[in-house]
């Protein structure tokens, strides 16, 4: 049990986060999806890291003052892009807290040090916006001290607080709509849970690798979307208020600058435009700005000190490049399928769909969701298979709310119809050829699904109690059994005929992959003139689900 951090372990927990966070930077780099891409969020927060550890390591004292003090030093001089300069800020006042310790602090004294680091980050912005990284920081400060008394030890503490995080993370999207639209949650928080991560891993000596944040919105079923986000595209670019990102630092100071001079700067650059960060001390000032007069923003640091490192960004260029790039690359067709699994989900995108979004029976997405998926694809034309008879309408709906593009909903009823259209797709051919080929594929499948009865009835001349095993096609119950295994065959008995020749099961959630094996050798013995195949489908509430082609 690990319950104090010495000085030589602090700096390892830095050099580690660090670390973890370049490892990841690419995946965090992805999670840009605001309207002007104001830096890339992970490269940003992994060289403002950077910079603080190169200025630790050039500390030759083993002291927490100066630990800390070149920590957030160079955190500050390092820091580029909202997130990078937010990141060091946190940093900024955890160290104040650590700096102050003797030999060794606890889980306790931790928990003061995020607290400290989340007041400095709010305080750092002009207009905290939730649903960002100071949202994440915020909410496992407000954990940490009854996390800290609950747990002496560092890696407890800090994997409660991973938890705490990642929980605040899928929050995200409900806060800040543009990331709901996304779909995905918040970069500079992606970021941070990384760099925690990285400090976890120095303490358990695990190996350094891709860590496995969740960056999906999965704060409610429509949310869920089965798709990598590195490929969103957020088509809504909208109108830019302030052209020019304008950076830059503000060094040797004036003999009389105050820190109450830096505050009415601060003041002076938010009536110039927006996202304005001014942080700092009498020995140098950190300045970001959106704003369409750079040259004035200049000109008010300048009564201040000299100006240095000036970095001044058109973002209206920015934007008119993305949506010229977007537009080149739009292609004719794409395809989105609707399905409950993610085994299921996996076959879908390997037969090419664009996206992949969770419904099924028990989770049915609006025509909004449908809508907003759609609207992520780069395409002129989307095919969108519902997979679902009760998902097709809402499909339909889907068509009046998308813009500058075409939904053909092909109406498969289930996902083994969805994988027949899908196959049936070929990009060579034109949108219509393709519209009647993938509804003319969808009639050569017949499927069934293995579930169980959940209250007593009769149907279909059939006698059911709760928990019996049943059989169904699209229309009624064909079987009862009292186990999975002959239920599945006696199913697939009604379901056959002589023109089938492929049988494929795909078993769901709760089912073990061994036992799925032993039932396709069982069947194979009774269809013996079929080819028999099996896949994990991941799906709930039905064991199996049955395709007959």
């Amino acid at each position: 049990m690990q319950k104090t951090i010495n000085s030589t372990e602090f700096r390892k927990m830095i050099a580690s986060g660090a670390r973890m966070l370049e490892i990841n930077r690419a995946k965090v780099d992805a999670l840009n999806v605001f309207p002007v891409p104001d830096g890339d969020t992970g490269t940003n927060m992994s060289l403002t890291m950077q910079s603080s550890v190169k200025e630790m390591n050039a500390c030759n004292s083993n002291r927490f003052q100066e630990i800390c003090d070149a920590v957030s030093k160079g955190a500050l001089r390092g820091a580029r892009g909202n997130s990078g300069v937010i990141s060091s800020q946190i940093f900024r006042g955890i160290c104040s807290v650590i700096r102050e310790v003797p030999n060794a602090f606890d889980t306790k004294t931790f928990a003061k040090a995020l607290e400290a680091g989340t007041k400095v980050a709010y305080s750092a912005v002009s207009i905290p916006k939730e649903g960002t990284i100071l949202t994440v920081i915020r909410m496992m400060s407000e954990a940490a001290p009854k996390l800290a008394s609950k747990n002496k030890d560092f890696v407890d503490f800090l994997t409660a607080l991973i938890e705490v995080g990642n929980d605040a993370l899928a929050k995200t999207p409900e806060l800040l709509p543009v990331l709901k639209k996304a779909g995905v949650v918040d970069s500079g928080g992606v970021g941070l849970m990384t760099i925690i991560s990285g400090f976890l891993a120095a303490l358990t000596g695990e190996e350094l690798v891709a860590d496995s944040i969740p960056t999906d919105a999965t704060e409610t079923a429509a949310d869920n979307d089965f798709s990598d986000n590195s490929d969103i595209i957020n088509l809504d670019l909208g109108d830019i208020e302030f052209a020019y990102c304008t950076e830059f630092f503000v060094i040797n100071l004036k003999p009389q600058t105050t820190l109450t001079d830096i505050d009415k700067l601060k003041n002076k650059l938010m009536e110039l435009g927006d996202s304005v960060i001014c942080i700092g001390d009498l020995e140098f000032i950190k300045v970001h700005v959106h704003t369409n007069t750079p040259g004035i923003a200049l000109s008010y640091a300048l009564e201040l000190g000299e100006i240095d490192r000036i970095k001044i960004e058109n973002m209206l260029e920015e934007n008119r490049a993305l949506k010229a790039k977007l537009e080149a690359e739009k292609k004719e067709m794409g395809m989105l399928a609707i399905c409950a699994g993610e085994g299921l989900a996996e076959i879908f995108k390997d037969l090419m769909c664009d996206r992949v979004i969770e419904g099924g029976q028990t989770m049915n997405p609006s025509a909004s969701d449908i809508a907003d998926a759609v609207q992520k694809i780069n395409a002129a034309n989307v095919f969108v298979m519902p997979n679902n008879s009760n998902i097709i309408l809402a499909a339909e709906q889907a068509k009046a709310l998308v813009e500058n593009r075409t939904i053909h909903v092909i109406p498969t009823k289930n996902v083994p119809q969805g994988f027949s259209a899908a196959l049936a797709f070929n990009p060579e051919a034109s949108v219509p050829e393709n519209k009647t080929n993938m509804t003319h594929a969808i009639d050569n499948v017949k499927s069934g699904q293995v579930t169980y009865a959940v209250r007593n009835t009769t149907m279909n001349g059939f006698k059911l109690k709760e928990g019996d095993i049943i059989g169904l096609d699209a229309k009624k119950i064909l079987a009862k059994g009292n186990n999975v295994e002959d239920t599945t065959i006696a199913l697939i008995k009604k379901m056959i005929n002589e023109e089938h020749e492929m049988i494929t099961l795909y078993y769901g959630e709760g089912v073990k992959e061994e036992d799925a094996e032993a039932l396709v050798e069982k069947v194979q013995e009774q269809f013996p003139d079929c080819d028999v195949d099996f896949h994990y489908g991941g799906q709930p509430v039905y064991y199996y689900m049955v395709s007959l082609e």
